[in-house]
């Protein structure tokens, strides 16, 4: 017989054990991708879901907790009232900089500099440390890659040498902080936010959780003692910024420093501004004395003749908002081999191999498809918008036919697999440019806007028109010759 209340005592030992199951299965530690967000019951070296190394990590159960309301630090005020003197842009004393800072550092600006190993940053840096120190306006300039007498010699070298200019060599986030209260600078400069540490936190320099930290420490102090930031980022060799994609939402400013270590131009392209646009590029020239900006850095570009050269082709590109002209060079030999190579520098590969097919199809030159075709443009630069498809073109076709193009001509327009010609953006920029170089012929889409006084424009509709401004003897040349080798 069934004690009484015995069937009481079982249910409540079932309910008891369900909580404790859940309870335990709530306690149970679950596994997240701090890139994505991405969940898991189990850990893995890689997301799945944005295949990302090593940023799956365990987090708990979060608790479950109300917030009751405050006391308020600042009173809350009608926008109209908010003084805005205090986020007014101080110069950084190098003009290239502040042109794509949107004007120079603003207090309390934490600003991320990232590029490869050995692209300049440090330098450039260094010379803004020591033009940006003043009376009134303290720099400190902590390295965590090199010594203070390794700074002191390229310092001397590039002649950034100041008496308001502080120098330590630390890797602790704590003695960093120290600085920061002994000093009391209004620029800080941390080279780079990899080599720092937290002894409270666990795990190497460099690693998620001290970047997150040594990051959020000097964002926190920069913003309650007005202090300009500049912290610099290593790259991974995908060219991403190394680190927690946290660290770039969290500061003000990114700029990437880029440029061929082979060649004298260093490209700072803004990547995100909460002070400024976006679109505007800084150039500078890195040599031994050390690194200048660049206000007109189109003559790296190009190369002077006094006579037009077969295979060459001017055209303005845009980097940001600001126009530069550079020269586009090809050249086509006899292959020796039945697979002809096909090389580039500075140019896409694609969109080399489209306007070849593009000449051989629509302009109907014959010569192209069995020689070994070279383009490269001048100067280091990378020239990627469709916009300079027309001068891509045009300078194949001229090294086909071993004709030069006239003399002061630059070419402007996107050219589509049927051969037509498009408009593309910023004609009248890149117009007035080329004319301030003094060329004074350009062919460009139709309907290109204002023409500068005193330059010529030829609109051209498609391919076809485009490549009669060579010759047309020494056009028809090269598939004559081409078909009397077959």
């Amino acid at each position: 017989m069934q004690r009484p209340g015995a069937g009481l005592s079982v249910v409540t030992a079932t309910v008891s054990s369900m909580a404790a199951r859940t309870k335990s299965g709530k306690d149970r530690p679950s596994y997240r991708c701090t890139e994505c967000g991405w969940q898991t019951a189990k850990w893995l070296g890689r997301c799945p879901e944005c295949q990302a190394w090593g940023t799956v990590e365990e987090y708990g159960a979060p608790a479950v907790r109300t917030t009751t309301p405050g006391r308020v630090t600042t009173t809350a005020v009608p926008i109209g009232q908010v003084d805005g003197r205090q986020a007014t842009a101080r110069s950084t004393g190098v003009p290239e900089l502040d042109r794509v800072l949107g004007g120079g550092l603003v207090p309390g600006a934490v600003v991320l500099v990232a590029g490869e190993p050995g692209v300049g940053k440090s330098t450039l840096l260094l010379d803004v440390a020591a033009k940006s120190a003043s009376d009134e306006h303290r720099t400190l300039y902590v390295t965590g890659e090199e010594s203070a007498s390794q700074v002191r010699l390229r310092a001397d070298r590039i002649k950034a040498i100041d008496d308001h200019l502080y120098l330590a060599a630390e890797t602790d986030l704590a003695a960093v902080l120290g600085h920061l209260d002994a000093v009391k600078p209004s620029l800080l400069i941390l080279d780079s936010v990899q080599t720092v540490a937290s002894p409270e936190i666990d795990g190497a320099p460099g690693g998620m959780a001290q970047v997150r930290e040594v990051a959020g420490a000097l964002i926190r102090a920069s913003k309650e003692r007005g202090m300009a930031t500049l912290l610099v980022g290593h790259v991974t060799k995908d060219g991403a910024i190394a680190g927690p994609r946290l660290l770039e939402h969290l500061v003000d400013v990114v700029l990437h420093f880029e440029g061929d270590r082979h060649a004298r131009l260093r490209l700072v392209r803004g990547v995100k501004n909460r002070y400024g646009t976006t679109d505007e590029v800084g150039c500078f020239e890195l040599h031994d004395e050390g690194i200048t900006g660049l206000a007109d850095p189109s003559g790296l570009f190009l190369t002077r003749r006094d006579e037009p050269v077969p295979g060459t082709c001017l055209t303005v590109t845009l980097e940001g908002r600001r126009p530069l002209v550079a020269e586009v060079q090809a050249l086509t030999v006899d292959s020796q081999i039945p697979s002809p190579r096909r090389t580039t520098s500075g140019l896409e590969t694609s969109r080399v191999s489209m306007m070849l097919a593009v000449l051989e199809q629509r302009g109907r030159i014959s010569a192209l498809g069995k020689r070994d075709i070279y383009s490269a443009t001048v100067g280091g630069v990378k020239l990627s918008e469709p916009a300079a498809d027309l001068a891509v073109a045009l300078a194949l076709a001229s090294a086909a036919s071993d004709t030069p193009l006239p003399k002061n001509l630059v070419a402007i327009g996107e050219v589509g697999l049927a051969g037509e010609v498009r408009r593309v953006t910023g004609v009248q920029r890149r117009l007035a440019e080329a004319h301030r170089l003094g060329f004074t012929h350009a062919l460009v889409p139709t309907d290109p806007g204002k023409i500068p006084p005193g330059m010529k424009v030829l609109e051209v509709a498609d391919i076809g028109d485009a490549l009669r401004v060579l010759p047309m003897s020494r056009r028809r040349e090269a598939p004559r010759e081409e078909e009397d080798r077959r």
